[in-house]
């Protein structure tokens, strides 16, 4: 991906990568780490990160703002905000489809609008850039992409 293309997902962002190197393997996904010529990391890893991260982060933020709420409650409102379709939405939004490293046979099929594609790329921006930065800068950047809009 030429760099060009990942400084403008980074201004959507509001976050610029320290290492590149991070974001673009939040970008690939394992049908184009399978068809290279040389062993390359896909983002299934940081998703996971970036799926517990998400969690975390907004189950914290009901908790401390929501003090009447029970563990139901709490529950279901997590669900609300985390989840694949959101993420679909919120990725969409962002246009993170187009920046998508994909499996010719993926692509072909309409990988880079495929909504799990995309939540999951949505994560795994999330673990990328805890990693990159802090559990602050990542709880910033959560707040504006995915709770408020």
């Amino acid at each position: 991906m030429k760099p060009s293309q990942l400084k403008t997902l980074e201004k959507k962002l509001d976050y610029t990568f320290k290492n590149k190197t991070l974001l673009q393997t939040a970008l690939t996904h394992k049908t184009f780490a399978f068809e290279a010529m040389e062993p390359i990391e896909y983002n299934e890893r940081l998703e996971f990160l970036g799926d517990s991260i998400l969690n975390f982060i907004i189950a914290d933020r009901l908790y401390k703002t929501n003090a009447y709420f029970a563990e139901g409650e709490l529950t279901r409102r997590r669900a609300f905000i985390v989840n694949n379709k959101r993420l679909a939405e919120k990725g969409k939004k962002l246009g993170i489809g187009k920046y998508l490293l994909l499996g010719k046979g993926e692509e072909q099929q309409g990988g880079k609008d495929n909504p799990t594609n995309i939540a999951n790329a949505v994560e795994s921006i999330i673990g990328a850039i805890y990693l990159d930065s802090d559990i602050k800068t990542v709880q910033s950047i959560i707040s504006t992409l995915i709770v408020e809009d």
